[in-house]
């Protein structure tokens, strides 16, 4: 249902992978209410040829662009502008990953050249992309910026490995970079520490059905699917949300402020 929340807003959304993706979802979302879209990822992403479906679903053009690399992010915002004929109203930034976790080196044994690359893709990346559109003056006043984050950023989740590390500085370039841009330019910035979901990314994680099914018995309302987050961004993309900048909002079921649950005490044989 379509209610043009973002009527007439210009935004530019990365990392949508596939059909499980967050970021693909939220494209969906934010094009059904009003907006019109700039798909970007990685080169070696788009060679798999998926995300080609997304943009003819909403007419949308793709550019590639490597996160770590300035010129890049700057022929991105440029080539962007030129599409949208004018700046941009709002950014996702959907981009996580690790190469400690993907070739299955535990925390305590990390390989520090693999941890550099892990930090500067899903973290400084964000940095970088908000530099480009600060540097460009790319983004309209009272514009938004939202990441996605995760809860291993505030608390151990012995799995997730160096990614709770580039969370925790995923969300302090989003206080520190927001405050900086509110003060400029009326540009709000948050992340979004979401409920496990079921990405392609996120299923990279060691032991993460787990982490799903141990979430939906904490959570007082279940697991947040990805769709519910896609509209979650698209309120905080709206002008609804003004002035919500520099906050990590859970939308997690409020698994982040439940002690235990009355189904893991029964679980535990508890009554």
């Amino acid at each position: 249902m379509s209610n043009n929340l973002l009527a007439g807003k210009k935004g530019i959304i990365f990392g949508a992978l596939d059909e499980k993706s967050i970021a693909w979802k939220t494209a969906l979302k934010c094009h059904e209410q009003g907006a019109q879209i700039v798909l970007t990822n990685a080169p070696v992403a788009l060679r798999m040829g998926e995300i080609n479906k997304l943009a003819e679903a909403i007419n949308a053009p793709v550019i590639g662009a490597d996160v770590t690399n300035m010129d890049d992010l700057k022929k991105l915002f440029e080539e962007a502008q030129a599409h949208f004929g004018g700046k941009i109203d709002f950014v996702l930034h959907s981009i996580g990953m690790s190469l400690n976790v993907r070739k299955g080196k535990h925390y305590t044994e990390m390989n520090y050249e693999w941890n550099q690359k892990t930090l500067d893709i899903s973290a400084m990346s964000l940095h970088r992309v908000l530099r480009t559109a600060w540097d460009m003056d790319a983004l309209n006043d009272w514009g938004s910026v939202v990441a996605l984050s995760y809860i291993a950023a505030q608390r151990v989740f012995p799995d997730y490995n160096e990614m709770a590390d580039a969370k925790a500085l995923l969300e302090s370039v989003a206080r520190s970079f927001g405050y900086h841009y509110g003060v400029k330019r009326k540009v709000r910035v948050n992340t979004i520490s979401q409920s496990p979901t079921r990405t392609t990314a996120g299923s990279g994680v060691k032991g993460f059905d787990s982490f799903v099914d141990y979430a939906e018995k904490m959570s007082p309302l279940g697991n947040a699917s990805a769709e519910d987050c896609a509209n979650y961004c698209v309120t905080l993309f709206s002008d609804m949300t003004r002035f919500v900048t520099m906050q990590n909002l859970f939308h997690d079921g409020g698994f982040s402020f439940t002690g235990v649950s009355q189904a893991i005490v029964e679980g535990m044989g508890g009554e």
